[in-house]
């Protein structure tokens, strides 16, 4: 074969085609929709997918506080954090976290899915968590996706 039919293409920050998309999160179970908003920002159900590189979509979640976690989660499950000194070891679980920060159960659900390393940092700034219906992003002409059309 003298020459290449045929071209890897990979994305970079100058030739990624990224989009806002906004999804209402009310009742929708917080791990699958965190997965699959996971997948969003990272860009892999896009074509032209690279994996060391930001070609992932801006995603706007409303009603982040409205999530929904089954069986006795929401108040069995524990997370965990300690604030570096001596006996700083805290403890929360869903509920109270949902009164105090009512976006960052989901925050940090989608966080969790997402690469650690630098990349994975970068990628989570591309994620826009709301309580209520409205948003300040109207002028990028977002688009509305359900969690299974993605």
């Amino acid at each position: 074969m003298d020459t290449l039919s045929y071209k890897t293409v990979s994305a970079n920050a100058a030739t990624a085609n990224k989009e806002w998309v906004v999804i209402d999160a009310t009742d929708l179970v917080l791990g699958r929709l965190a997965a699959r908003v996971a997948l969003v920002l990272r860009g892999k159900n896009k074509p032209n997918f690279t994996p060391h590189a930001d070609c992932g979509d801006n995603v706007i979640i409303l009603n982040a506080d409205k999530v929904r976690l089954t069986g006795k989660k929401m108040t069995d499950k524990v997370y965990i954090h300690h604030t570096g000194y001596p006996g700083g070891q805290r403890f929360a679980t869903p509920k109270d976290l949902l009164q105090r920060k009512p976006t960052e159960v989901l925050r940090m659900a989608v966080k969790g899915m997402l690469p650690k390393n630098r990349l994975g940092a970068k990628l989570i700034n591309n994620l826009y968590l709301y309580t209520g219906n409205e948003h300040p992003h109207q002028a990028q002409n977002p688009r509305t996706i359900k969690l299974n059309e993605i």
